[in-house]
């Protein structure tokens, strides 16, 4: 029997990523028939099936969790029983096939693509394999094997072009993009140098130095119609994606921008908890003065109108005067409707 264990809580979850089918597999797997064919020993198997017994579906009740029977696999002393046969209850959604969404395929993609990268050769073709496999599913929307990716139209194309836009970061490939920018309705080429596809909420972004912008910027997937990986290599330094673990509006603060000041009444105030704000400075009469850097003035026009008659701009002038002409159009609208509706 082998006695090379096998530290580490990645190494710990391989285990139990291969131990949980092997048991549905076969009814009957003692403990140490199971550290055999794991290459590891009965305590360790023993420590694995401790963590696994607090597994399960959200919501942690009795229920939700895997039942595992350590009664039978450990003596009165906490050592592993080798003979003691394994019985693992409460696990069968285990065998039914994943769904992923769009976001949760590209984010295993763009994981294992990281993983890949820092990986041993043998352990860089088994991923290889995974990705092919993924990335098949994610294109055709078809089950492959226990992994299928349920799709609206449209959105398998996000997923695989997370895959590729990664590729090309790992690679220090450039790459051509047309964007749609919906702030001005209108689509621009540019040329970046990727560093790497990130994941925010529902949507999914490539992190990338823009030379139209000369300036680090973040797309979001479902924008880019177009995107060409070219012949020629990175000219800006490569870097590990951002964390936009916090969203991608916190992501964009390190952008520059405009410094902006406003002013909100109380009414108005649950916006400093919402958005990424520089400084908060409370008033005597219950509002507040903020700052917080703009790089898309019409961004701030809807951001107000969104709060008003709570929110105005205090600094610089020229938000000032967009947002009293915004503020302008948008009530002459309102008075043509209102017109319309009365005649």
């Amino acid at each position: 029997m082998t006695t090379r264990a096998a530290p580490g809580a990645r190494d710990q979850v391989a285990r139990l990523l291969t131990l949980v089918p092997l048991l549905h597999q076969r009814s009957r797997v003692r403990l140490g028939e199971a550290a055999d064919l794991l290459g590891t020993t009965p305590e360790q198997v023993l420590g694995d099936l401790r963590v696994l017994f607090m597994c399960g579906l959200p919501g942690g009740l009795p229920d939700d969790l895997i039942d595992v029977d350590l009664d039978a696999l450990e003596t009165a002393e906490g050592g592993p029983l080798a003979d003691g046969l394994i019985r693992v209850e409460n696990a069968d959604y285990l065998s039914r096939p994943l769904r992923l969404s769009p976001t949760e395929a590209s984010a295993v993609i763009v994981a294992l693509h990281t993983l890949r990268a820092g990986s041993a050769p043998e352990v860089a073709a088994l991923v290889d394999r995974v990705l092919a496999k993924l990335e098949v599913a994610v294109a055709a929307g078809t089950e492959v094997r226990r992994l299928s990716v349920a799709t609206a139209p449209g959105e398998a194309a996000v997923v695989t072009l997370a895959a590729r836009l990664q590729r090309a970061a790992e690679e220090d490939r450039q790459v051509r993009l047309t964007y749609h920018v919906p702030s001005r309705d209108e689509l621009s080429e540019r040329v970046v140098d990727p560093h790497g596809v990130v994941t925010s909420g529902r949507f999914s972004y490539l992190d990338a130095w823009c030379h139209l912008a000369d300036a680090d910027r973040l797309f979001r997937l479902d924008r880019i119609t177009a995107a060409t990986v070219l012949d020629s290599t990175r000219t800006t330094p490569r870097r590990a994606p951002r964390d936009v673990s916090d969203g991608a509006f916190a992501a964009r603060g390190s952008e520059g921008g405009v410094l902006a000041t406003l002013r909100l009444t109380p009414e108005a105030s649950w916006a400093t908890d919402y958005y990424p704000v520089e400084a908060v400075r409370p008033a005597s009469d219950g509002s507040v003065e903020v700052d917080l850097r703009i790089s898309d003035p019409q961004w701030l026009d809807r951001l107000l109108l969104r709060l008003a008659p709570g929110a105005e701009v205090l600094a610089p002038q020229e938000f000032i005067e967009t947002f009293t002409a915004s503020a302008r159009r948008t009530l002459d609208l309102y008075a043509q409707r209102e017109r319309t509706m009365e005649s």
